[in-house]
């Protein structure tokens, strides 16, 4: 049992565990009569009696004129929060032990639904924005050790003060270390609004906006307070300004000199203005053109560079097959083939399952995530299909796992590839202009493509076995996740689901689906990530 007391001092309400009650406490457990400004329940006492303890803290707080309360110990957080919830004036929290808060303890933060600020010692950054999606501002105490002028101008402190800074200061030319702690700083501030620089040339600003593209920041003002003379460098900024207004919104506002304004400034920019739309309008058109074209080049060329390695593997992996089976065959002619394979080769796997399907299996050689094979009749999926312990590693990653903006077609890491899911689910991008990975599945859209009953049979074949699966739903739904459940608790859970998804069907394909088969899922991205064009089909048992 747990004791547990509360003390009224100021504005706040102060919780802890007592370990050593007096003598004059001892007879105030699981009562609810004041002394000295303190009380003492037994934490079954306030479970058993929620609403009880509520009211009467309810009263204290109304009383008193509390706003704050304060726990010492996490360990009596939840309960504690769970008897002070809806209490109007009870808005401050300030957890005192210097610990990680928990997901429990933030989530009955939530749950009290008045407690809008709270000081906290530190956090993970996944809380504090769960927090921050309630309107619940975060304090926290732990400080930050740094070497970089750039924290120390801006007083970066804690880990909160970088989260929800508005407006910083640079001071150029950046160091080194600043830039890598403004680096660090923007992935996980979300409130940023204001850049201000003192001073600072052509090859600074490059150097900033680079990163605030890469890290695809939008709508930020970047304030100079350099006095410009030089008019190549306004005329630099005004162009920057043109592009990204239509953009990003990452705008310059600049303090022109005194001279500048008073030397016949209009009937520059009239000049300037026709030249520089003349210039920017054919900068912009060719440059498109030519990235575009570049980059659809560059991610067709990778991928057939990788199929052929892959075609190669598999050519070598079916001589070897033939030839262990012409001498299986002269050593016991009477004998059913079987193919005794090491740990080390591919064919059978770490925990020593024999892999059946051998044809893929031998893709075990040039990556060890391999789990099966991939291929939907007249798209281009037509790919060897891995699977990490994520779903996040093989959004950038290729085949051979080098970096690769188109990624490659993966298996939901939730999912069984052995014995297979329920809901085994499989991702690829939606490579639109390339055609590779997912982006020719846009097809599956069409009545000339999902009418054709060949096109209807899609194969997945795992290292273990070949097999094919029938579709029986496609459709496009705006970005959701109840599609993508790899299990379920029953096999009611399971035919409820396979109602809401074959109901989403943009067409009616006739095909039976039962609660006791095995489904594929393939999903990727449409118009340009809004939605999702989602494909499922039914494991052909025959």
């Amino acid at each position: 049992m747990i004791k547990v007391l509360f003390q009224i001092k100021a504005n706040k309400l102060i919780v802890q565990e007592k370990k050593r009650l007096k003598q004059e406490q001892k007879s105030l457990i699981n009562t609810n009569v004041i002394s000295e400004n303190e009380l003492v329940f037994s934490d079954e006492y306030i479970m058993q009696n929620v609403r009880i303890v509520n009211n009467f803290i309810k009263e204290l707080v109304n009383d008193y004129g509390i706003d704050t309360l304060v726990i010492k110990e996490f360990k009596i957080a939840p309960m504690i929060l769970k008897v002070a919830s809806n209490i109007s004036h009870l808005h401050i929290l300030h957890l005192l032990e210097e610990s990680n808060l928990t997901y429990k303890i933030c989530n009955a933060i939530i749950k009290t639904n008045t407690i809008n600020f709270i000081s906290i010692y530190s956090l993970p950054t996944f809380l504090l924005e769960m927090l921050d999606k309630e309107k619940i501002t975060v304090e926290s105490r732990s400080e930050m050790l740094f070497m970089s002028n750039f924290m120390k101008d801006n007083n970066m402190e804690n880990f909160s003060s970088l989260y929800y800074k508005t407006t910083i200061y640079l001071h150029l030319p950046l160091s080194k270390e600043d830039e890598e702690d403004f680096i660090g700083f923007i992935n996980i501030n979300k409130y940023l609004k204001n850049i201000y620089i003192d001073k600072l040339n052509k090859n600074d600003i490059e150097n900033i906006l680079d990163i605030l593209y890469s890290l695809k920041l939008k709508n930020i003002k970047i304030h100079i307070s350099d006095n410009i003379h030089d008019l190549e460098l306004i005329d630099y900024l005004k162009k920057i300004n043109k592009k990204n207004a239509r953009t990003n919104g990452i705008l310059f506002k600049i303090d022109y000199s005194k001279e500048y304004l008073e030397d016949n400034l209009m009937n520059q920019i009239h000049i300037n203005t026709i030249k520089t739309c003349i210039f920017i309008s054919l900068f912009l058109i060719s440059s498109i053109v030519f990235y575009v074209f570049y980059s659809n080049y560059a991610s067709m060329q990778k991928v057939d560079d990788i199929k052929k390695d892959i075609q190669e593997t598999l050519a070598k992996g079916e001589e070897k097959n033939n030839e262990e089976e012409i001498e299986t065959d002269e050593q016991t002619p009477n004998e059913p083939n079987v193919s005794i394979v090491s740990p080390e080769e591919p064919g059978k796997a770490s925990n020593g399952d024999v892999k059946y399907n051998n044809d893929v299996a031998s893709l075990l050689e040039i990556n060890e995530d391999t789990v099966g094979w991939l291929k939907v009749n007249n798209t281009n999926v037509d790919y060897p299909v891995v699977q990490a312990e994520d779903n996040d590693f093989y959004l950038k990653k290729n085949f051979k796992k080098e970096k690769d903006n188109s990624g490659w077609i993966f298996m939901d890491y939730r999912a069984d590839a052995k014995n297979l899911s329920q809901n085994n689910i499989i991702f690829g991008h939606n490579m639109y202009y390339s055609g590779v990975m997912f982006g020719t599945l846009y097809k599956v859209k069409y009545s000339s493509w999902y009418k054709k009953e060949e096109n209807q049979i899609i194969e997945f074949d795992t290292i273990y076995q070949k097999l094919k699966w029938k579709i029986f739903s496609i459709y496009v739904i705006p970005n959701t996740n109840d599609y993508l459940i790899a299990d379920f608790s029953s096999e009611d859970k399971f035919q409820e689901f396979l109602n809401l998804i074959i109901n989403r069907s943009i067409y009616n394909f006739n095909t039976p689906v039962a609660s006791t088969d095995k489904i594929l899922t393939l999903s990727t991205c449409s118009n340009n990530g809004k939605n999702r064009l989602v494909i499922h089909a039914v494991l052909l048992t025959d």
